[in-house]
């Protein structure tokens, strides 16, 4: 109530829902068997659930990438081996992102 007047306020709230691409990757050679991620329209890292592997250390890194941008994960995961596999699933996940790149 404003000088005896009863004053309403309206206020409109819009949710704007960013575009977000989801991409399941089938890994090879690792313990992990598929990486589904998702990615918005800036080529942020949103979200990243591997199935299978490690379950800590992949959460772990699904966690400290997300909010990255694709090229900066491709640059940090790129060429990591587990063991004395070819690979691991940080690599995977690299490989993935870089398809991702390709078909943007």
């Amino acid at each position: 109530i404003i000088n005896n007047t009863l004053v309403f306020y309206s206020i409109n709230i819009y949710s704007f829902r960013r575009l977000e691409m989801t991409y399941s990757y089938k890994t090879f050679g690792t313990c992990s068997k598929k990486i589904d991620i998702e990615i918005d329209e800036n080529e942020i890292v949103t979200a990243v659930k591997f199935t299978g592997g490690c379950h800590g250390n992949l959460q772990g890194i699904s966690k400290l990438v997300c909010g990255m941008h694709i090229d900066d994960v491709i640059a940090k995961l790129s060429g990591i081996k587990c063991g004395f596999k070819a690979t691991s699933c940080p690599d995977q996940l690299a490989a993935a992102l870089k398809e991702v790149k390709e078909n943007f």
